[in-house]
Formats: C-alpha cells, structure tokens, sequence
C-alpha cells in the first residue's frame, strides 16, 4: 500500500524528497482526483506544497501516477526533474520514527 486513505476523504503518501508525508484531499468543494488504487496510485492535477513542517523545503511539486512520483524542475529538493517509486507507506511511516 503506498498511500493511506483516511475516513474524511484525505489520502497521504510519503515523499521521499522532502522525506514526510503530503495529503490531498479528495471529497469537497476543492479535492484531487484519486483512481482508488493504493497499490498503483494516481492523484490529479499535481499537488504543490510550498512548505515543509520544519521548514527546510521551500517547494515540492510533483505528479503521482501509476505509483511514482514524478518530481516537477521547480522543486527545491534534490530530486528536482526525476521520477521515483513512492514508498510502501508503512515502511516508510515506521523509518521515519
């Protein structure tokens, strides 16, 4: 499983460039598009964040398709440009601790 649906609609995936999680909303009047598929997940239109918890990534912007993501050039991280795998999410959750 690589990202984690939550009951409010909320689906979060680890991102190994700004190592933490990033959640998108897909139910309300402002939601991303999900196919359903944990193992295999598309999100769209790609999902921006400009900040991380700590502070230290400015900007990660990104697609997620087909279980990769697809880091955009604008990123401020070193994956800038380059597609990887996301990580199976419990793994990565439970290395994060």
């Amino acid at each position: 499983m690589k990202v984690k649906e939550q009951s409010d609609g909320m689906v979060m995936f680890w991102c190994v460039g700004c190592g933490f999680a990033h959640a998108v909303p897909t139910k309300g009047s402002i939601a991303w598009g999900f196919n359903g598929d944990t193992r295999l997940p598309t999100i769209t239109p790609s999902i921006l964040i400009n900040r991380s918890p700590d502070g230290n990534i400015k900007r990660c912007h990104s697609f997620v398709r087909d279980g990769k993501q697809q880091y955009l050039a604008d990123c401020d991280h070193s994956l800038a440009g380059k597609t990887v795998d996301i990580p199976d999410w419990d793994q990565a959750h439970r290395e994060a601790k």
